[in-house]
């Protein structure tokens, strides 16, 4: 093995459970002012920048970044309660949540002085919303395969190419982007990215829609002409792209959001067979929250070591893996076990509802943030085993 794999067992501390209730209780009176339905998963009201503000006003965006940049300097694992009670309350992060959980702390390393002290505090507010352009046509999930290109020019670059499968491109103030600035090298295919970061409301930028079979539309195509970044917008090294990508990832691939994506219908469902299940619901329910309960212990050790400051690609590779192949199957799962639910339940068409969008919604789950094959073959070459 070329790495330590380890899940440290880490309990969240007082001050988190202290917090998850303020967080419940705050997401209890947005519920009940109307501000979003938690048992509609397929709601429109996925944008809404009020609740964004608001979230922003709690202090639960920035939680771990420096107070200077807006941030609370708090820790990973409060910050992990926040999105696990947000997931969990299907609330409509979709503004902030790429900002705040990947795009923010890029910025925080690789941007200069005077970007991080614009943008930053602007994230922490909830006032901006980020995308990522990583995925290109014809080059699937292989993002060494970028072909979109930043050429130098006066004062910084101008880009030319697309990128796909970028969500909420259409409604987003920047994208943190990777283009290609040289021709990858025989010894190392990884060569040649650089990092970026994108004004998506300037000319040259045309955000094309990308409609889904649940009828949203989350994804868009997003196409560069002769869109000029200036110098101050590239982030990191020259070229040396995909060791940021890496790292970056490791944000995005091992939080709660991984594996509760369509956790409503779990629950849904345990509000259907009610306090007195049959045996095969019983059974049916425990073997999946026991599966819930374990993939949540991993997730937690990955917020713990984020918070003492390592990078753990190889474990957070293995939460998205796991956590997306379970929440994938969750809503076949769960309609199996319904099929024996007493069709007189009140919350029946509630059910019927949501596991109807959630199975529609699971073929994406094990593609964003990275295929299960990409997946597996970066933990395969952590472990040695490539």
């Amino acid at each position: 093995m070329t790495a330590a794999l380890r899940f440290d067992p880490i309990r969240l501390p007082p001050e988190c459970e202290k917090l998850r209730k303020e967080v419940r209780a705050f997401l209890a009176e947005e519920i009940a002012a109307g501000t979003f339905d938690p048992h509609k998963p397929n709601r429109e009201d996925t944008d809404v920048p009020e609740f964004s503000r608001k979230v922003g006003e709690r202090g639960w965006l920035g939680m771990t970044w420096p107070k200077k940049y807006g941030g609370h300097e708090r820790s990973f694992l409060e910050r992990y309660v926040v999105t696990e009670e947000m997931r969990v309350a299907n609330a409509p992060t979709r503004r902030f949540f790429v900002a705040d959980r990947q795009s923010g702390p890029v910025l925080l390393k690789y941007a200069p002085e005077h970007v991080k002290m614009d943008i930053l505090p602007r994230i922490c507010r909830g006032e901006v919303c980020f995308a990522i352009g990583m995925s290109e046509p014809n080059s699937g999930s292989d993002l060494f395969a970028a072909k979109t290109r930043a050429t130098k020019t006066d004062g910084g670059y101008l880009i030319n190419g697309t990128k796909i499968w970028t969500s909420s491109a259409h409604i987003a103030d920047y994208m943190i982007a990777i283009f290609r600035t040289s021709p990858s090298t025989k010894e190392n295919r990884r060569h040649g990215l650089t990092q970026f970061l994108v004004k998506m409301k300037q000319p040259g930028i045309q955000v094309n829609p990308i409609g889904q079979i649940t009828g949203q539309y989350e994804f868009n195509e997003v196409v560069f002409t002769d869109h000029f970044v200036p110098d101050d917008h590239v982030l990191g090294e020259i070229d040396g792209a995909w060791k940021q990508a890496t790292s970056e990832l490791a944000y995005e691939r091992s939080g709660p959001e991984r594996f509760l994506e369509t956790y409503y219908v779990l629950t849904e469902l345990v509000r259907a067979v009610g306090k007195n299940p049959d045996t095969r619901s019983a059974e049916g329910i425990g073997r999946l929250v026991a599966q819930l309960h374990t993939m949540r212990r991993m997730s937690v050790s990955v917020a713990g070591m984020l918070q003492a400051g390592k990078e753990p690609v190889v474990e957070a590779s293995i939460v998205k893996d796991i956590g997306t192949v379970w929440e994938q199957q969750l809503p076949h799962r769960v309609r199996d076990l319904a099929a024996f639910v007493d069709a007189d339940a009140t919350n029946h068409e509630t059910l019927e509802n949501q596991l109807s969008f959630a199975i529609k919604t699971a073929p994406k789950l094990t593609i964003q943030g990275g295929t299960t094959e990409v997946l597996r073959g970066i933990i395969a070459r952590g472990l040695g085993l490539r």
